[in-house]
């Protein structure tokens, strides 16, 4: 006769094929590591810095400061980017005492030494704001909105033939330069020029010859509506020798837009 404990045992053996089964039908519809659930799957945190760039890219200067302010303190990009919202603030003063504490981080930071140029050039000290711009792009790799700040200020002081090797190298470098108009990053780009007509129209003449048709006739409709000078010597201007021909370029001296 067998005993109670033996036939419970029996059972016990006779079922075990079946529970290996289960366990292996159950692990098939388990997700595997990488399909997990977005909900289950934990969020990387958010750094303070980048909380600061999108206060900044949203316009809210002082909320972004309070982020940046929060990061390590011998930060020298944080400290640069402190530098800019103040800036953008119009506070001059805090913003060039941030930008020279984040060169005093790391002397060979480039963008601050430009952002240091920047706040010279809108106090209109042109000579201080140039020798920066040679600064920056003699301890940083060439930079086009760099060459674009540094023929910006040679422009301000009327030197036009080194202005526009600037403006050549940084066009060069870079085809949109002068059509960026985000100060958001970590770089500042000047374009506070007061003889707009004149720069327009040297603008103008760069986009001709460098193949840009349509810029250039765009930036010589914004020269005229200024009131360029010599507005009657343009269609004999070698620089637009190129544009004779374009459609474009004719029906704007047809127009001839005046002074707005």
């Amino acid at each position: 006769m067998i005993s109670l404990k033996a036939c419970r045992y029996s059972r016990l053996v006779a079922a075990f094929p079946f529970f290996v089964s289960l366990c292996f039908a159950q692990q098939s519809f388990l997700p595997a590591t990488g399909d997990v659930p977005n909900s289950t799957r934990a969020k990387p945190e958010i750094s303070n810095e980048l909380r600061g760039d999108v206060y900044m890219a949203r316009k809210m200067y002082r909320e972004a400061i309070d982020m940046y302010r929060d990061g390590p303190a011998d930060s020298p990009v944080l400290a640069n980017k402190i530098g800019i919202a103040f800036h953008q603030l119009a506070l001059l003063d805090l913003a060039k005492k941030n930008y020279q504490r984040a060169i005093s981080l790391d002397p060979k930071y480039s963008e601050a030494i430009n952002n240091l140029g920047t706040i010279y050039y809108s106090q209109k000290n042109y000579r201080h704001s140039i020798s920066l711009y040679k600064r920056a792009l003699k301890v940083g790799p060439p930079s086009a909105s760099i060459y674009s700040n540094l023929g910006s200020a040679y422009f301000s002081r009327k030197d036009y033939k080194r202005a526009i090797e600037c403006y050549r190298v940084a066009l060069k470098l870079d085809p949109d330069v002068f059509e960026h108009h985000s100060n958001f990053g970590t770089l500042m780009q000047e374009r506070d020029i007061e003889e707009r007509a004149t720069y327009h129209l040297y603008m103008a003449k760069m986009y001709a010859q460098s193949g840009a048709l349509e810029r250039a006739v765009i930036y010589l409709r914004k020269a005229l509506e200024e009131g360029v000078k010599d507005r009657n010597k343009i269609p004999t201007m070698p620089e637009f020798a190129s544009l004779k021909t374009d459609p474009a370029f004719v029906q704007l001296l047809a127009e001839n837009p005046k002074p707005l």
